[in-house]
This record gives C-alpha cells, sequence and structure tokens, in this order.
C-alpha cells in the first residue's frame, strides 16, 4: 500500500536490516521513534499489489510515534529482492511475516516488550494467519481494513459497489455480476489463467468492463488469486489467542465493513482487550479526505485513529 504522509521525524532513527525468508533475505528497515525505549514491536504487513520497504510513506512514522518500534520489508519480487509475491499463496505470506517478527523481537528497541502485527485489508488476513499458525510468536495484531469475509465475497461486494457508483442501470449491473461470477467459478475450476482473459476479453465492449477488470487483468495475478480466493479468515480467528484491535473506515468501498465487523465479534475468542472502532466518514485507508499536496496527509487521518491505536499500543507496553 502506498500512502504518502508527512516527512519523516528527523530525530528517529531508520536502520537497514534483511529478513531471511524462504525465497531470500527481504531488505527492511527499522524504525525507532524519538522516545524511551524498549517499546512494543509492530511488523507491518502490507496489502495487495507490489509493495516494498519505501513506499510505506508516513505510516511507519506515525505508529512509531504512537509508541512502538515499526518494522516494514519488501515483497518478494519487490526493492530488488528475490522470489515474486504473485507466487506466493496466503499462509508464505503469513510466514515471511512470522520471520519478520523473529527479526523484530531480536532487536534491543524491543527488549522485553511484545511484538505484534499491524496487517492493512488483505494484510489483514496474513496477520490474522500468522497469530493461528505460531500464538507464541504474535502478541497482539491490529486488522486495519482487514475484511471479515473470503477474498472471492469481499471481491464480488466491492465490484458491484463500484459498478453501481457508476450510475448503470439494473440490467447492465445484473449483466456485469454475472461475469464477475461466472470468473470466479472459472478461476477455482482451475481453468488456465490464459482461457479466463481469453473469456473475459468478449466483454471489452461493454460499459462495466474496465471496473471490474482489475486486478484480473495478466495471468500472474490470476494464478495468484486462485490460491486465496476462498480463504475464509473465520476459521482463523478462532485460533487467534492474543488481543484484536480491528479499524475500520464507515466510508469503505473497498470491503464489507458491516460483514467483517460482525465476524471479527462473533469468531474471535473472547478477550477483555479486543478493540473494534468504526470512524465515521473514513476510507480504506481510514482517511477522511483525499490527498491534498497543502494539507498532510497525517492531518487527514480520520479524528482518534491515532489516539486509538495510541492506546492500544500502550496497553501492549510492558512497565518494569
Amino acid at each position: 500500500m502506498s500512502t504518502k504522509g508527512a516527512p519523516p521525524d528527523a530525530t528517529a532513527q531508520e536502520t537497514e536490516t534483511v529478513v531471511p525468508t524462504a525465497v531470500g533475505d527481504l531488505g527492511a528497515i527499522i524504525r525507532i521513534p524519538a522516545a524511551t525505549i524498549p517499546l512494543p514491536g509492530v511488523v507491518l504487513v502490507d496489502g495487495s499489489g507490489d509493495g516494498d520497504r519505501f513506499d510505506w510513506g508516513g505510516w511507519p512514522e506515525w505508529l512509531a510515534d504512537a509508541g512502538s518500534i515499526v518494522l516494514r520489508h519488501d515483497k518478494p519480487g519487490c526493492g530488488g529482492c528475490p522470489g515474486h509475491w504473485t507466487e506466493q499463496t496466503l499462509e508464505d505470506r503469513a510466514r515471511e511475516t512470522l520471520a519478520a517478527v523473529r527479526v523484530l523481537r531480536a532487536h534491543p528497541a524491543t527488549a522485553g516488550q511484545p511484538v505484534g502485527l499491524y496487517g492493512i485489508s488483505q494484510g489483514g488476513w496474513v496477520a490474522l494467519l500468522a497469530a493461528a499458525l505460531e500464538p507464541e510468536s504474535v502478541d497482539f495484531v491490529v486488522c486495519h481494513s482487514g475484511p471479515g469475509t473470503t477474498p472471492a465475497q469481499q471481491e464480488r461486494e466491492r465490484l458491484e459497489t463500484w459498478v453501481r457508483a457508476e450510475g448503470h442501470d439494473e440490467a447492465t449491473v445484473t449483466e456485469a455480476m454475472a461475469w464477475v461470477d461466472a470468473r470466479a467459478d472459472l478461476i477455482r475450476r482451475g481453468t488456465s489463467a490464459e482461457a479466463v482473459l481469453a473469456e473475459q476479453s468478449r466483454y471489452a465492449g461493454r460499459p462495466w468492463y474496465a471496473t471490474v477488470l482489475f486486478p484480473y487483468d495478466t495471468p500472474a495475478n490470476l494464478r495468484f488469486l486462485r490460491g486465496m480466493l476462498d480463504f475464509d479468515p473465520t476459521t482463523v480467528m478462532p485460533q487467534v489467542r492474543c488481543p484484536v484491535l480491528t479499524l475500520f473506515g464507515a466510508a469503505d468501498t473497498v470491503i464489507p465493513v458491516q460483514a467483517s465487523v460482525a465476524a471479527f465479534a462473533e469468531y474471535l475468542p473472547p478477550h477483555p482487550e479486543h478493540g473494534f472502532a468504526v470512524f465515521p466518514g473514513a476510507d480504506h485507508g481510514l482517511y477522511i479526505a483525499e490527498p491534498d499536496p497543502a494539507v498532510s496527509r497525517r492531518d487527514q487521518l480520520a479524528p482518534a485513529y491515532l489516539a486509538t491505536v495510541g492506546a492500544f499500543l500502550t496497553g501492549r507496553q510492558v512497565v518494569s
């Protein structure tokens, strides 16, 4: 996720490191705020698409300032790293995330403190899966706009929302969604990516075509989606034992917010330190306004977002 923010705090420190994974070393950066350390550690877990350690905008700064030591890293195939994220499964991503946790836990700035995950969008699924795979390794999770539904359900709702937002009549919406459903079935059945793309091209002249095309537009993307389309986070949530903070924007048009809140509330095991927040007027990135060169992106975050995250991180800190 690329989210441009304010210039880095000149008093903070950033050090380069690597995260050793099955495909090789991934470049990483650890940010240490100008604060009394040690502090809890946070591994950033990126959403869908490309992503390298220099493409996080203001998030490392904001989360460090909220009271944490923050590690972000390249995805495979990004930032000059080996492998490629389109060849991964969600479990591959979770294993990679757990490797990053081990790197951050070994850093002196987190000594004796908990280390957790901050997953954005698709990264929310990855963070939950990592916490379920190794409960002893993940001390807390923050899911930022992380869907509580399967990718297939999330994508269907997103695409229908976007097609309707373009003002098409009901017959056109029905036609678009019929292809969306047919395409998902083709992917599930193992139809070759080339065959799916060929079938898709038959609709190139339809008014909804461009809206439902991405990310189903390349063989690599289709192969990646095949491996995750029916991942069900509600089968993973019951295995997550640590505190979870779930954050949503009420104006998010990318994920089904209401269904996601309901899923987290129903399927996470009870924990006195869980937290849920839906920010009025906030979008998928938890911003309340479009980017404006004259306004700091930090100032466009949902009111109470930073206070909410800061309070959650403070609650994790071990005070000696």
